[in-house]
């Protein structure tokens, strides 16, 4: 693993009563040069044109689809994911989002923050997933 994950877990223990399966940590330690990128939502990145409205997997998917995407583009990978923010604007999204981050983040275990906010910069967007990568030295 390119990064110190300190505490890991799996949300399946934390979190008993939902089907969440992702595996996240308390905090990473991390060396390398950072990777910013801008909040992800269901939009198609080489057209601009939104997807899946009215479906929160399937925006949640598009999401995380941009962010491997643009990592792969900034010489990054999922791998190097140091923290998270996952952003729904209905508390009921969060296991539809949670299970459709954590089969994209699978044995990763990033740092994680869930928000539930009244809107985004378009009524269709349901989720937004931002992401901090770090390349290793």
């Amino acid at each position: 693993m390119a990064h110190t994950r300190i505490r890991k877990f799996n949300t399946k223990a934390t979190y008993p009563e939902q089907k969440i399966d992702n595996d996240l940590c308390q905090a990473v330690v991390a060396r390398g040069t950072m990777v910013f990128l801008r909040g992800q939502i269901g939009q198609d990145l080489d057209t601009s044109e939104s997807v899946c409205i009215g479906d929160v997997r399937g925006q949640t998917e598009q999401a995380m689809k941009n962010i491997d995407m643009l990592l792969k583009e900034a010489g990054s990978k999922l791998e190097h994911i140091c923290k998270v923010t996952i952003y729904i604007s209905d508390p009921r999204f969060r296991e539809d989002v949670y299970l459709v981050v954590g089969k994209w983040l699978k044995g990763v275990f990033p740092v994680s923050t869930g928000i539930v906010v009244t809107a985004f910069a378009r009524p269709e967007y349901l989720v937004e997933v931002d992401a901090t990568a770090v390349i290793p030295d």
